[in-house]
């Protein structure tokens, strides 16, 4: 019993120290995930013949390329489509006035006019608001050296670590084993390893599938003539970590903004043929191929795990959430099973245990 309250003292002081210095743990929780998702490939780079440090080298030039590939054919199309969605705003506006406003007015019988060009001045005021903030920010963060030096120090960090992780990474692993108590080490080793593929068909299946909806979803809107298909398709798919809400919010605003580009249903159509192909893909190939149900999270237990973790530790919170709750489902299952073999639920169990004593 002694044993046990210091060993949750020892988790109650690590939680306490990691909640103090967690301003600092960003670049270093970035570079664990990028150096798991690495490995299997420098693994089997090193298994055809290549060394360690050159398998490593590989791979990181690789994510390198990737990122740096991605970064330069997104950040022009999205700058560029956000752009066209703020000089869209006034137009909006005033289609709700000439439009939506009479059509309320006729179905309700309420007789009420909002002043739109109020809403107008508003909107337009705040998006300045906010470019005035975002400038005003970055220019504090210039005036004060140390925070701009810190921030870029935390970018810097993030592929040294991750090099350096990913060099190390099956040598951690042993150490760690080693570490273990050895009457603890075959039950933990074998929940590390259920933890080890709950963890890797969600980061690497479920970012698959994410990436893959949302250029589905782009390609599709942006072969309608759907304004700003590229940045509602990315959004879409970044939204359907969640079940359900990426394919939702996508239909909802695709279907909007159609509706008000072309004034007709047929696209309105075709804005849902998109997103059922999208479904139907995910579910038939993408689903069963990369996750299948090695994860065994409820719809609703994954909403809960979002919204739990946004309102704990914000959206890192959101990013940590699901992973953290496959984890945790893993050493439910298998405390599941400890109690079903217990003498607590089966008095039988006690008795055997009693007579075998």
């Amino acid at each position: 019993m002694r044993r046990s309250w210091w060993l949750v003292l020892g988790a109650a002081a690590l939680l306490w120290a990691l909640v103090s210095i967690e301003p600092i743990l960003m670049p270093f929780f970035v570079s664990m995930v990028f150096a798991y998702l690495g490995d299997p490939l420098a693994d089997m780079l090193e298994a055809r013949g290549l060394s360690r440090r050159l398998s490593v080298s590989v791979v990181f030039l690789l994510l390198t390329v990737i990122a740096v590939l991605g970064l330069l054919i997104l950040i022009p199309i999205l700058g560029r489509q956000l752009g066209q969605l703020v000089e869209l705003i006034p137009a909006i506006l005033g289609w709700v006035e000439s439009t939506v406003v009479p059509r309320v007015q006729s179905l309700t019988g309420i007789d009420f006019t909002p002043d739109i060009n109020q809403m107008r001045e508003t909107v337009i005021d705040n998006w300045r608001e906010t470019g005035t903030f975002a400038a005003n920010l970055l220019a504090q963060a210039s005036r004060s050296g140390l925070a701009f030096l810190a921030w870029i120090g935390n970018l810097a960090l993030i592929p040294v670590v991750t090099f350096y992780l990913l060099l190390d990474w099956d040598r951690l692993i042993a150490n760690i084993r080693e570490l273990l108590p050895r009457h603890w080490e075959p039950d933990i080793s074998r929940l590390a390893k259920e933890c080890d593929e709950v963890l890797a068909a969600f980061l690497r299946g479920q970012l698959v599938v994410m990436v893959s909806l949302g250029i589905l979803y782009a390609i599709g809107l942006t072969l309608l003539g759907v304004r700003f298909g590229v940045l509602i398709g990315l959004l879409s798919g970044l939204a359907s970590i969640v079940p359900y809400l990426g394919v939702i919010v996508g239909i909802s605003v695709a279907a909007t903004v159609a509706f008000f580009q072309f004034g007709d249903i047929l696209p309105l159509l075709g804005v849902g043929v998109v997103f059922a192909v999208g479904q139907l893909i995910e579910s038939m190939v993408l689903q069963p191929k990369l996750l299948g149900d090695r994860i065994g999270l409820h719809p609703v237990a994954v909403i809960f795990a979002v919204l739990a973790g946004g309102q704990l530790f914000g959206f890192t919170g959101v990013l940590l959430a699901l992973p953290v709750a496959a984890v945790i489902m893993v050493v439910l299952r298998y405390l599941y099973e400890r109690y079903k073999h217990s003498s607590l639920y089966d008095s039988t169990q006690r008795r055997q245990d009693e007579e075998s004593s």
